[in-house]
């Protein structure tokens, strides 16, 4: 008789029975009109929801400052509470475990997602060069940032805090604060960024300070057992780099031991930018080891990676984001080792409600 496939293995994640170790992985789709979650979005999450499986929303803001992108998400009125409901009762009825991830941009963005067209909020007036879109084509601009004053980072703690306390009364299991890939919180985090002179820069101490506030605000607010993180210290997205990440990511993990969060889902160092793999000296054993916590580790992992690194004990589950993008039964393909549907790149992130959204077909 076959061994049975590790990543099909039941897992208890704190008050959570996991009937499998296959993580819907956290993936924007730009497909929320005015930032208001959708009816389409039902079909889309309930596709990917098998029974005692995680799924984590795309990025979802936290305040009228947080966007950057045209069509996402949020939770900081009631109208995107309201909205979320529905989407979360579909997952619920197929017996799934829903998170939300939660999520400031800061400079990654423009005024014109701004209120009254302000510059974005960061912990630096360092602009942020133009980048090329995803599609390979567009160049994006960024408004030059405002560095937010010592006196004003409290009320962004609190927006973390007010949409914690909203995604509990949408319905969420928990959330997953938004620590990765270049936005607000790794703004602070990452030294080639943060050049503050407050007690919010200079030593690693101190740049962690506010994604750790924020941890704790959180955690006061909805229990440390529905709080999860998501970071990516050896990412370099939005030129959001640091000179010893590995110093910082243990350091992040030791602190949020002391907090007893449920999980920290961690970007694998092969992946310096969206979707590029580089061979890679560095790995995520020494966080996964001193973290006490579930960990969920991503980026690039194909079925047998996944295999692989829960037999190796390097984490405990595997969040997949284009392959469950593009195969919305993805856990039970894995269980057969059927063929997955290819994706789609130049639809991953159309306004389409249903254009590579809700139309990639299941095994027969």
């Amino acid at each position: 008789m076959a061994a049975p496939n590790p990543l099909l293995t039941p897992y208890k994640m704190g008050q959570f029975d996991l009937s499998h170790r296959v993580v819907l992985a956290p993936l924007t789709r730009q497909r929320s009109y005015g930032n208001v979650p959708q009816p389409h979005a039902i079909l889309y999450y309930s596709q990917r929801t098998s029974k005692g499986g995680l799924l984590i929303t795309e990025a979802t803001g936290v305040s009228d400052t947080a966007q950057g992108y045209p069509q996402t998400p949020g939770i900081w009125t009631k109208e995107q509470v309201q909205a979320w409901k529905p989407i979360v009762d579909a997952v619920h009825a197929k017996g799934g475990i829903f998170f939300c991830q939660i999520w400031h941009v800061g400079r990654v963005s423009d005024s014109e997602y701004q209120p009254n067209g302000q510059a974005p909020i960061s912990s630096t007036d360092k602009p942020l060069s133009p980048q090329i879109r995803s599609n390979g084509i567009d160049e994006v601009q960024f408004t030059p940032p405002r560095r937010l004053r010592t006196d004003e980072i409290p009320s962004v703690v609190n927006d973390f805090r007010l949409a914690a306390r909203n995604a509990m009364e949408a319905g969420f299991d928990g959330v997953e604060i938004h620590g990765a890939h270049g936005y607000l919180l790794e703004q602070f985090m990452k030294d080639k960024v943060n050049d503050r002179t407050d007690e919010y820069g200079g030593s690693l101490e101190n740049r962690c300070r506010f994604p750790l506030e924020i941890v704790e605000a959180v955690v006061n607010e909805i229990g440390a057992e529905r709080v999860g993180i998501r970071l990516s210290p050896f990412a370099e997205y939005a030129e959001c780099g640091d000179s010893n990440p590995k110093q910082l990511g243990l350091y992040m993990v030791n602190a949020l031991n002391k907090y007893g969060i449920l999980y920290c889902h961690m970007v694998e160092p092969r992946m310096k930018t969206v979707g590029e793999k580089v061979e890679c000296p560095h790995s995520l054993v020494p966080m996964r080891k001193a973290f006490n916590g579930t960990f969920i580790a991503a980026g690039g992992y194909d079925r047998k990676d996944g295999i692989d690194a829960v037999a190796e004990n390097r984490t405990d589950l595997v969040a997949y984001g284009r392959l469950f993008l593009a195969n919305p039964d993805l856990p039970n393909r894995f269980s057969l080792d059927a063929t997955l549907n290819k994706y789609i790149r130049e639809t991953f992130y159309t306004n389409d409600p249903v254009l590579g959204y809700t139309d990639y077909p299941f095994l027969e």
